[in-house]
């Protein structure tokens, strides 16, 4: 491979090392990047002309604040790897938006998507939203962009979808395990988004045991058309991997040809790490093959020691629900105006009432959105939340796109908050890159 040359140049952001506290045996553990790092080393991938390695940037608590309302407070629930993981996703920003790279993938940890805007501690392995604060960071430094994120996550992507529930200007698609089979049991078709970007959270729920195949259908059917219509600026791959057959945690048939595959279609401007825990069986050849996906290079030789395509191929009964899912998700885009009349017109606010389970902390928490939808922008937007163990606050965020009326209406907000029996009250003005924190 040392002849090689990339036809697209890649950045790589590797971050093996991490501080955070877990025990040896547990997924989410040292040995899922350093297996990778020596099948890279051992592919001669760092020896392909036109692939570079980048080390990570640090976040700064500025940076996590422009996503989250972290409680109490971001420096007290966040160890220095998840300062700098986000600041990996944040290198692969500037790679691609600086003309560095043609592509970047930032494979470092802790993950991100299951981090929603409200942060009481840990869910799903993860904390803070690293895709999330990267494109924050991005469009604060670059300007403003039309943004697609595809998570291909085994889980469903519930915390970057409550980040950009309301967003017109970032669409997420998530295709994963139906979540009444597997964590966070979220995602339905149903589930489309807040009023001032409705139709733009798009759920493709899957059967257990779908493979390459139906993987590639939704792709080419559902993906693709809906990219084709929206038109982003930038794509940017949530690459999960524990849709692979190895997977210990989920019950998919992805292979490394698939999810390579995968990545040559999608081709994505940045690729973040998210999941998997098939340390040996999968991680290893999974992100060798996006990784010569995304340089445009010959990935056919990536192949599990075991693979075989006989052996996990999807039935016809998987491959029928798949096609039957895939047709009502891309009706639903194709309606969601219509949808959006019928269930938002002529309201003055919108509220959501949630309840949300961090299932590492064993905590409970309870949540009421509230949406103001604005004719000339997205709205102000506010989140009463209150878990079982005391902790209480009232968030505000005033868009980027804020027009003068909601940006004052964001304060009045927050001053009004002062009534309210809350321990803690933020105010998040992305207009003006503003965080404001209170007792």
């Amino acid at each position: 491979m040392t002849m090689m040359k990339a036809k697209n140049t890649l950045g790589l952001i590797l971050f093996p090392a991490f501080d955070w506290a877990i025990s040896p045996t547990h997924p989410e553990r040292e040995e899922r990047l350093l297996y990778t790092q020596d099948q890279l080393l051992e592919e001669g991938i760092e020896d392909v002309e036109g692939i570079h390695f980048y080390n990570p940037l640090v976040a700064t608590t500025k940076d996590i604040d422009r996503v989250h309302f972290c409680y109490p407070s971001a420096e007290s629930v966040l160890t220095q790897s998840h300062f700098i993981a986000a600041g990996g996703v944040m290198r692969a920003f500037d790679a691609v938006l600086g003309k560095e790279t043609d592509k970047a993938f930032a494979l470092v940890r802790p993950p991100g998507h299951h981090a929603q805007r409200v942060v009481y501690g840990d869910r799903g392995f993860c904390i803070v939203n690293i895709e999330a604060i990267g494109l924050a960071y991005a469009r604060k430094k670059y300007g403003d962009m039309r943004v697609a994120v595809v998570d291909t996550d085994c889980h469903h992507g519930d915390g970057t979808e409550d980040i950009y529930w309301n967003d017109p200007d970032t669409l997420f698609i998530s295709f994963h395990q139906d979540g009444r089979t597997l964590y966070p049991g979220t995602g339905p078709i149903e589930d489309l988004g807040g009023p001032s970007a409705f139709g733009y959270n798009v759920n493709i729920p899957l059967p257990p045991g779908t493979g390459d195949e139906g993987f590639q259908y939704v792709l080419e059917n559902t993906v693709f058309p809906i990219l084709e219509e929206y038109k982003p600026d930038l794509i940017i791959n949530s690459a999960g991997q524990d849709n692979h057959y190895t997977d210990p945690l989920t019950n998919m048939n992805f292979s490394a040809q698939g999810y390579a595959k995968l990545n040559s279609r999608l081709n994505p401007d940045i690729a973040v790490l998210e999941g998997g825990y098939s340390i040996q069986g999968a991680l290893p050849y999974v992100n060798t093959g996006i990784i010569l996906a995304m340089a445009g290079l010959d990935y056919s030789g990536v192949v599990e020691p075991d693979y075989h395509l006989g052996k996990w191929k999807q039935s016809q009964r998987v491959t029928e629900e798949v096609k039957r899912i895939s047709d009502d998700v891309l009706k639903l885009w194709r309606h969601k105006e219509i949808l959006r009349q019928k269930l938002f017109s002529g309201k003055p606010s919108i509220k959501r009432n949630r309840r949300i389970y961090y299932d590492t902390i064993g905590v409970s928490e309870t949540q009421v959105q509230e949406f103001r939808p604005c004719p000339n922008c997205p709205g102000v937007d506010s989140i009463q939340s209150r878990n079982d163990r005391g902790a209480s606050l009232y968030a505000i965020t005033i868009p980027r796109k804020a027009c003068p009326a909601c940006q004052q209406k964001g304060y009045d907000l927050f001053e009004q908050a002062k009534g309210l029996n809350v321990r803690k009250r933020f105010l998040q003005d992305l207009a003006q890159d503003e965080f404001l924190a209170e007792a």
